[in-house]
């Protein structure tokens, strides 16, 4: 993997700065990736992800050489973020092509630039969330007076605990305030703040529930899967610019095609998949995950192309809730003809995008 070469992890940004910078592709064709669209070759492709277990497929993908042997010519580069808000950040800014990324950062940008920012060209992983809190909380009703961490104002788990604790009828604000202090971290300081004593508790994605579990004594009070019909919500999708959708088509092919090999792999290689993610944390973050940690996460996480773009309304609505987005339409926030392209040529389901875009 020669071509492959990884960036400095991006500072994360406030979410008023990443709200404005939601405007910053408006330029970008709302009809990114029709046949008529100007294309032009391209020789790179830079790529966002995080070092979490719910971003495997992109982790495998260049671990396994797979984005690699899909692009050819083209070279992948990456940037590695903590939380969604820097990822949209960049990919606003135009610093970055493509990101795996949570649904709810996507929503928001989208939704900030008039439609005209960003694509969900495939879905990555469901499930893989969770609210671990310290012993001697044990009902909602524990959680008045405590302080909670989330990994950024305005992430997808952020915005899970706001929604979540304004149906328990407890209040928050986004400086911090309420019956509940939020307090957007870091996950790696989460998890020293929380061994401290200084957090009573985080909802998070995987690896960081299983590291709180395992390392630190934590108990899940709310596994998110339990607030989801059949226990299905998106945890990460695969967001690309639309500008680039519509001038790339051809690279946003190959790059889903290697995103669908990672997909597949890690069905595949139940054996080996655990070692590969592992190893691939290990070099982002300089220390791997204990075999107890990797192993409970991904019985917690399901990875699948398929979106789930028919609980996106949902989405917006707990966004609103929670007081980190505007209102808004998302009418035409997806993008999967490339994807059931390739899924048809296969063989395979095609997948819907819910009447909230282009399947």
């Amino acid at each position: 993997m020669n071509n492959i070469r990884t960036a400095t992890t991006l500072t994360t940004l406030g979410l008023v700065a990443v709200m404005m910078a939601g405007c910053a592709s408006a330029s970008a064709d709302p009809g990114a990736g029709d046949s008529g669209a100007s294309t032009s070759p391209v020789d790179e492709l830079r790529l966002g992800y995080f070092a979490n277990v719910t971003h495997a497929p992109a982790l495998v993908g260049l671990e396994e050489g797979l984005f690699e042997d899909a692009l050819g010519d083209v070279e992948v580069t990456t940037q590695v973020f903590n939380a969604g808000p820097a990822a949209i950040e960049a990919l606003s800014a135009g610093a970055i092509d493509a990101t795996y990324i949570g649904p709810n950062p996507s929503i928001n940008t989208f939704i900030q630039s008039g439609g005209q920012s960003a694509r969900i060209v495939a879905g990555a992983a469901t499930g893989g969330a969770a609210l671990v809190v310290r012993e001697g909380i044990d009902d909602p009703s524990d959680l008045e007076g405590t302080t909670l961490a989330t990994p950024q104002l305005g992430n997808t788990q952020d915005v899970s605990l706001r929604t979540w604790l304004s149906g328990e009828g407890f209040e928050t604000d986004t400086s911090g305030g309420g019956d509940v202090q939020i307090t957007p971290t870091d996950n790696a300081q989460t998890l020293t703040l929380f061994q401290q004593g200084e957090l009573d508790g985080a909802w998070l994605p995987e690896p960081w529930v299983s590291r709180l579990i395992e390392d630190a004594g934590a108990h899940v009070l709310i596994d998110e899967a339990d607030l989801w019909e059949d226990g299905a919500f998106p945890t990460t999708v695969l967001l690309v610019r639309a500008e680039f959708l519509a001038q790339h088509p051809d690279a946003v092919a190959d790059l889903l095609q290697g995103h669908r090999a990672a997909v597949q792999w890690i069905s595949e290689n139940p054996d080996e998949a655990p070692g590969v993610i592992n190893g691939a944390i290990e070099a982002e973050t300089g220390k791997p995950l204990a075999d107890a940690v990797i192993t409970r996460a991904l019985e917690h996480v399901t990875f699948s192309v398929d979106p789930h773009a028919e609980t996106f309304e949902t989405l917006v609505e707990n966004g609103i809730t929670a007081g980190t987005q505007k209102e808004g339409s998302i009418e035409g926030l997806f993008d999967l003809r490339l994807l059931n392209e390739l899924l048809e040529a296969d063989g395979a389901e095609a997948v819907s995008a819910g009447g909230l875009g282009e399947d």
